[in-house]
């Protein structure tokens, strides 16, 4: 048995399966027949088991994308089938993104992660405690998530329909909130702690945060479909949400616009540029080795202990397996040397275990 790195990028899109999902054409595609169908039945088991409506999936093998496919329906309404094209919002996926633009700025010495927050965005309050980058990628900031502390928003008089296309301005949703606790006494997951991070990159680079992820990640790995969730409606190639309600019925979720979020959770696209984000990270194409080795590095807290949380990553065990479900991309990496990246840590664990009697035996 060698040790073939293999990944398998996945879109989990939205709960509900009303049918069996049927795996959609591809253009091509470098796996043999047999690992391909296999691929696609534990795909579908998976969905099943989950209640998916539609699910998109890239498979990396030796730094390549050898397979993409769509299966189930973008829209269950309108019978719109997932391929390759369909978008996709990345949600938490977006997190890396943030990361690594901050870890780009500190190999070019524009950014310093031990300094405080407030030396870039003065615009953040003090809290009475230095907050700094590092605080910030490994959640260690004691800024507050949704739902876990008291949440003050600030109210504001905008003179623009959209102002929180500006991560600065974004920081009125939660900027008078109180900390939880002292930063670096323990980790705390937060996205509106990677708000203020991509605020941080937007004054620390210079330029707004969204034209540095397109010139420094999206421009070079070539992800034309990767932008901001805006408010738009028939919108081509979109997934729609599902959820169920208290009758378990499968109903459609409300459409919601994310680009507030930035860097915490404001993008998306399709499974190809889904896949070439991976393989960027796979093939090293981002940071420097020092950089990522120092990004993959689990973090300590004040008092000396180790944590899971890296800079933009988290590593751990679960499931016989080493999994980093990261603070969006997902990595499990299994004993035969296969890769798995996705969206959550549950499938995820799912689809390593399928993908090591697909690929393990190689």
């Amino acid at each position: 048995m060698n040790r073939t790195a293999t990944w398998l990028v996945m879109a989990w899109v939205c709960t509900g399966l009303a049918n069996r999902a049927e795996a959609q054409p591809v253009a091509s595609y470098l796996l043999t027949k047999p690992q391909a169908e296999a691929v696609d039945e534990g795909v579908q088991a998976e969905m099943e088991r989950q209640k998916l409506v539609g699910v998109a999936v890239g498979v990396i093998r030796e730094g390549e994308i050898v397979y993409l496919q769509g299966y189930g329906l973008a829209d269950r309404e309108l019978g719109v089938k997932v391929t390759q094209q369909t978008v996709f919002n990345w949600a938490s996926n977006s997190k890396p993104l943030a990361a690594v633009l901050a870890m780009q700025l500190v190999e070019a010495k524009k950014l310093d992660l031990e300094a405080d927050v407030r030396q870039y965005v003065p615009e953040f309050p003090a809290k009475g405690q230095t907050i700094t980058t590092r605080h910030l990628l490994c959640h260690q900031s004691g800024i507050p998530h949704y739902s876990n502390g008291l949440i003050v928003p600030t109210p504001g008089r905008y003179r623009t329909r959209l102002p929180f296309l500006d991560p600065l301005l974004a920081l009125d949703h939660f900027r008078a909130s109180p900390l939880l606790f002292k930063p670096g006494e323990k980790d705390s997951y937060s996205s509106y702690a990677y708000i203020l991070l991509s605020a941080v990159v937007q004054k620390a680079g210079g330029k707004p945060f969204e034209e540095q992820l397109q010139e420094r990640i999206a421009q070079p790995l070539k992800m034309e479909s990767l932008q901001l969730d805006m408010e738009t409606n028939n919108q081509p190639h979109w997934s729609r949400g599902y959820q169920k309600d208290d009758q378990g019925r499968i109903i459609r979720t409300a459409e919601y616009a994310q680009y507030w979020k930035h860097g915490a959770g404001g993008y998306k696209s399709n499974i190809l540029d889904f896949s070439r984000c991976a393989q960027g990270l796979i093939n090293h194409k981002l940071v420097s080795p020092a950089v990522e080795k120092q990004m993959w590095t689990a973090q300590k807290n004040n008092a000396g202990e180790l944590t899971e949380r890296c800079l933009g990553f988290t590593v751990g065990q679960q499931g016989g397996l080493k999994i980093s479900p990261t603070v969006g991309i997902s990595l499990a990496v299994t004993a035969a040397g296969v890769l798995i990246i996705g969206v959550l840590p549950s499938p995820v664990i799912e689809a390593a275990q399928d993908a090591v009697q697909i690929f393990g035996q190689q």
